[in-house]
């Protein structure tokens, strides 16, 4: 096996919450060092966030942070500031996602610390980016999500669109900030020196868009609201079988034809597999509501895992709507360790998601679990060339927090 791409790289994760933290999740299965920066006292708000275990750990905070070491430092202390220069002067990334200039004030913003170290890539996510005239307003995913114009698009036509109830916006504005360092890191070999990264949750996710710009600008046609199906791309979207729900893409051509053609041999109405005005997307688009009245009672009189085996039979992309717990036993899923296990002392066996990254040669799940409160203070310190009785006055009196 090789050694994993980013070992020998050191990662500061000054970061909360999602975004940032992410960021320094997937720099850590990738092998890179990544030491999580918290505050004194609560730390990380993301340890009082969903599925709380305790007082010091939440389900949320154990998945973002698996793989690092943590330390908390109190950086209105001066030994505190001089601790976290010395750190950051040892780092080759830097990831923080707080209001553009909040850093600034505590010395730890991109022109102090690439003064100190030039070589720094350091990495800014916020809400709106750090230029234009909305970079000084907060925000989260939700924000993003709204502003974009995705969550428009979404939902039943007439109502409120849904929460998208996973966290779009910093999720991949996350996965795009790791890509950027590592662009970042392979020019730093060239040039020898890091940059300010600034990725912005808003820019993110109006760059998602594949369709709906092209739409306004090239046709003036605004999306809108459509439910369960894309008027655009018949047949396309979510069907409600005798016992749950299923998605088919029958959009294609060809697929449409063996989709109609297994409909009218299966209780469907004679010619509906011959009706050439079905066989281009044109003629489905248009003859859609025509289509959808066949297609839905068709469904519906029958079992997803009957649908599911018909559909699959004249290999037409299908499946069934899953709940978590469907997903975490998938045998597919199981294949493919997207499930990783640890062991945690305090709370036995966890069993988070993993990261997507697959190898060839080395092995990315992360098997440490996210790191206590301070947990790694001494052992950071040290390798800063701080002396133990250095360490020790800084521990008892507060400088280096632990719980």
């Amino acid at each position: 096996m090789q050694a994993r791409p980013l070992e020998g790289i050191r990662v500061i994760d000054y970061s909360h919450f999602l975004a940032g933290p992410y960021v320094g999740r997937c720099l850590a299965g990738l092998g890179a060092e990544v030491i999580k920066v918290e505050r004194p006292g609560s730390g990380d708000a993301g340890r009082q966030h969903a599925t709380v275990l305790d007082d010091k750990q939440s389900g949320y905070f154990l998945q973002l942070n698996m793989g690092k070491r943590g330390v908390s430092v109190n950086m209105k202390d001066p030994r505190g500031k001089a601790f976290m220069q010395r750190l950051c002067d040892s780092a080759d990334v830097f990831i923080e996602n707080y209001r553009p200039g909040a850093l600034d004030k505590l010395g730890l913003g991109y022109a102090a610390l690439s003064e100190r170290n030039p070589r720094l890539i350091y990495c800014s996510i916020s809400a709106y980016g750090h230029t234009g005239p909305d970079a000084h307003r907060a925000g989260f995913g939700l924000i993003a999500e709204a502003k974009s114009g995705i969550m428009q698009m979404v939902g039943t036509p007439g109502e409120r669109p849904p929460l998208l109830r996973i966290s779009l916006g910093d999720m991949y504005t996350g996965i795009h900030a790791v890509a950027a360092i590592n662009a970042a890191l392979l020019g730093r070999e060239r040039s020898g020196r890091g940059q300010h990264i600034d990725m912005a949750l808003y820019d993110t996710l109006v760059s998602m868009h594949e369709y709906a710009v092209q739409c306004y600008t090239m046709q003036g046609v605004l999306p809108e609201q459509t439910g369960h199906d894309m008027p655009t791309s018949t047949l396309y979207g979510v069907f409600r079988a005798s016992d749950g729900d299923l998605v088919i893409a029958a959009q294609v051509d060809d697929a449409w034809k063996r989709f109609a053609e297994l409909v009218e041999k299966n209780g469907g109405p004679a010619g509906f597999g011959a009706d050439g005005r079905f066989h281009t997307l044109t003629g489905r688009n248009t003859f859609r509501e025509e289509i959808l009245s066949v297609v839905q009672p068709w469904v519906a009189a029958h079992s997803v895992a009957k649908i599911l085996a018909l559909l699959d039979s004249v290999d037409v992309p299908c499946a069934k709507v899953q709940r978590i717990d469907e997903v975490l036993s998938d045998p597919q899923i199981v294949a493919r360790g997207m499930v990783v296990e640890q062991h945690h002392p305090r709370y036995g066996t966890l069993r988070l998601p993993n990261l997507p990254f697959r190898f060839s040669d080395c092995d990315t799940a992360i098997r440490d679990v996210a790191p206590d409160h301070g947990q790694h203070n001494a052992e950071v310190a040290q390798s800063l060339g701080f002396t133990p009785a250095e360490i020790e006055a800084m521990q008892s009196e507060g400088v280096l927090y632990s719980r």
